[in-house]
């Protein structure tokens, strides 16, 4: 049976930008289809911007999605790059037509996106792990998960989940790069190579933060986690001004110099009306190698401690969602760009990280703060 260019669009909406996830035939990215008499199939594709980083991956794509039509013998792709008419187009098709300051879609009413500020009094208490972890464990469940990396000053967030790729600008619409099934945005991925600092003051800070979650394209996501600066500055204000529906997750050890100042980056909330999701007690303890008992290397109870006293501050339980124990393999994971929950599973440290991610990403029955339409009527 010979190839019709019915078939072959048929193919072609299997294939997925990789960028936006979304069919290249529902973003009109299909230039042209030609079919030869000898079954050879010709597709000419619209890319998004020039010298577009997954112009590879999209090629091989469509090449295999093409050959397995009934009676195709040979693919070839031509690449062409949309005008900005089509780029304008096709922002539009995916966001609408906004103004000049644009919303961010979390912070809509009626948002279904689970927003978690994950959150720690000081740093080096393991908050970018977590929540990294968390990200690919939710992922590996099949939820649509993105993480904004908005410690700014200290980003890590995507040497840990190894992207190496830059974001994608279409028009004025930011494509964040994927990891592990995740969409990630970073400042660390719009400085000039190397390893230099930012020197921003508040006001730079905030448009950052904004940029991060109205400029780029996120699609339709489950969760978005957003990793904060410890302690409670410019960044965690703005994340209570512009997203006032984010959860925070504050993340301590069992020292109780470290508890305390935990439990001041959360108090926040009583000030911001925000709900906090839980407490996590990162390196709670360490197995010890030889008889599997637990050390206490950083002592005991700060995480149920940060709990109990932000229960009292906000008259409201706050759950201590969980301990995740010391264990190397969450570093070097850290390091190499690989997430301990997806390389090994069922390690002591990455199987309570699941369980807490499961807790987490479970849906909320209340109805708070939803509209239900109803007025009320005489008896």
């Amino acid at each position: 049976m010979a190839p019709t260019p019915e078939l072959v669009t048929a193919a072609l909406a299997t294939v997925q930008d990789p960028e936006i996830r979304r069919p290249i035939t529902d973003l009109d990215m299909v230039k042209s289809i030609d079919i030869s008499p000898d079954g050879a199939v010709r597709v000419g594709i619209y890319l998004t911007i020039s010298g577009c980083p997954l112009k590879e991956t999209i090629t091989r794509d469509v090449t295999n999605a093409v050959m397995g039509v009934d009676g195709v013998t040979a693919v070839h792709v031509d690449m062409d790059v949309m005008s900005p008419e089509q780029r304008k187009a096709m922002q539009t098709k995916l966001r609408g037509d906004r103004g000049p300051e644009k919303e961010i879609p979390f912070a809509r009413p009626g948002s279904l996106t689970r927003v978690f500020a994950v959150a720690s009094g000081k740093g080096g208490v393991g908050k970018s792990s977590v929540t990294v972890n968390l990200a690919a464990a939710m992922a590996a469940s099949g939820l649509k998960v993105g993480v904004v990396d908005a410690d700014i000053y200290g980003h890590s967030v995507p040497r840990m989940l190894g992207v190496s790729d830059r974001p994608t600008k279409v028009e004025d619409m930011i494509m964040p790069p994927v990891a592990h099934d995740i969409k990630v945005i970073s400042v660390g991925m719009f400085k000039p190579e190397g390893n230099s600092a930012v020197v921003w003051r508040g006001p730079m800070l905030d448009r950052a933060l904004h940029q991060f979650l109205a400029d780029v394209f996120w699609g339709d996501l489950d969760v978005l986690l957003m990793d904060l600066p410890p302690g409670t500055g410019d960044i965690a204000i703005s994340v209570a001004q512009r997203m006032p529906t984010a959860e925070i997750l504050v993340v301590t050890t069992p020292q109780q110099a470290a508890a305390e100042v935990a439990e001041r980056a959360g108090s926040i909330a009583a000030q911001t009306h925000q709900q906090i999701a839980g407490v996590i007690e990162n390196m709670a303890w360490l197995p010890c190698p030889h008889c599997d008992e637990k050390i206490n290397v950083f002592g005991e109870g700060g995480g149920q401690t940060v709990a109990d006293a932000l229960s009292r501050i906000l008259g409201t339980r706050v759950p201590m969602l969980g301990q995740v124990p010391i264990d190397m393999r969450l570093r070097e994971g850290g390091d190499n760009g690989k997430p301990l929950v997806l390389t090994d599973p069922d390690a002591p440290a990455a199987a309570e990280l699941r369980r807490i991610a499961t807790t987490l990403s479970k849906k909320q029955t209340s109805l708070k703060g939803l509209k239900l339409n109803i007025s009320p009527t005489r008896g």
